[in-house]
C-alpha cells in the first residue's frame, strides 16, 4: 500500500483567509477538495491556546458551514477520550490563535502533540491562525515565565521556520532576534495580519494575499527579503 499522501500546511496569521477567495472560489474549498475524500469529511478545532472560548469555535463553524463541512467538533483542553477519537479520525485540524505558551503546554501534557503529529504523516490537513501557525513551526520566542528574560520553545516543527505573525509594528524584531540566535539553524517567517503562507510538503513556500517576511543569517548578521504572492484577490475580508 502506497504511504499516505502528505498534504500542505496553512499557516494565517488571523481567521480572514477562512473566508477569503481566491478569484470566485474560497481558498477553504480548494483546501477541502484536495483531500479528495468521497467519505464525509471531519473537521477538529483545537481551542487549547484561547482558553477554549466559544466565540472562537463559531468563527471556525461559520467557515465549515460555508464549504459544507458539517461533522466538526471543538476539542477542549480536557482532551477526553472521545475527543481523542474525533481527533484521530479527522482530515481537517485547526490550531487556534491565543496564547502560544498556554496551548502548546496543554498539546504536550495530553498528547494531543502527538496525536498531531500522527494525523499530518497520515494525510491531513492542519491549518494554524496566529500562535496556532506559530507551534506549527520550528520554535517560538517567548518570555521566560519567571523573569523579563526570552527563551526559545521547540514546536511542533512540521513548517521549515520559526513563524511569526500580525509582527508588522514591532518590524519583526522579536523574529529577527530568534533567527540570530540560532545563527542561521533555521529561518524566519514573519506573516502579516491578514495574509498567510502555504508550506508545501517539498517545502515550498507560497504566500497569500499579502507579502510574507523570510529572515536568514548569513553568517554575520540577519537578513530580510519579503516573499510575494502569486496573485492578489481584490476580496474584502469580513465584516
Amino acid at each position: 500500500m502506497a504511504p499516505p499522501k502528505l498534504q500542505p500546511l496553512y499557516l494565517f496569521a488571523d481567521s480572514q483567509l477562512l473566508f477569503w477567495k481566491q478569484g470566485q472560489r474560497r481558498l477553504l474549498e480548494s483546501i477541502v477538495e484536495g483531500l479528495g475524500e468521497s467519505a464525509p469529511l471531519r473537521a477538529a478545532y483545537l481551542g487549547a491556546s484561547n482558553g477554549d472560548r466559544p466565540e472562537f469555535y463559531e468563527i471556525f463553524a461559520a467557515a465549515m458551514d460555508n464549504v459544507g463541512l458539517a461533522e466538526r467538533r471543538g476539542i477542549s483542553s480536557e482532551f477526553t477520550a472521545d475527543e481523542r477519537s474525533f481527533l484521530e479520525s479527522a482530515q481537517l485540524i485547526l490550531l487556534a490563535g491565543g496564547d502560544v505558551r498556554l496551548g502548546w503546554s496543554i498539546f504536550e501534557r495530553t498528547g494531543i502533540k502527538d496525536v498531531l503529529l500522527a494525523r499530518h504523516a497520515q494525510g491531513a490537513v492542519l491549518m494554524g491562525i496566529s500562535a496556532g501557525a506559530v507551534q506549527l513551526g520550528h520554535h517560538a520566542l517567548l518570555e521566560a515565565e519567571h523573569s523579563s528574560a526570552t527563551e526559545l520553545i521547540d514546536m511542533l516543527s512540521l513548517a521549515p521556520a520559526i513563524v511569526d505573525v500580525h509582527d508588522e509594528p514591532g518590524e519583526w524584531t522579536r523574529l529577527s532576534n530568534a533567527v540570530h540566535l540560532l545563527e542561521g539553524a533555521v529561518t524566519g517567517l514573519g506573516i502579516p495580519s491578514g495574509g498567510g503562507v502555504v508550506v508545501h510538503p517539498d517545502a515550498t513556500l507560497e504566500p497569500l494575499r499579502h507579502p510574507a517576511h523570510e529572515f536568514t543569517f548569513d553568517g554575520t548578521r540577519v537578513t530580510h527579503a519579503l516573499l510575494w504572492p502569486h496573485e492578489v484577490s481584490s476580496s474584502p475580508p469580513p465584516g
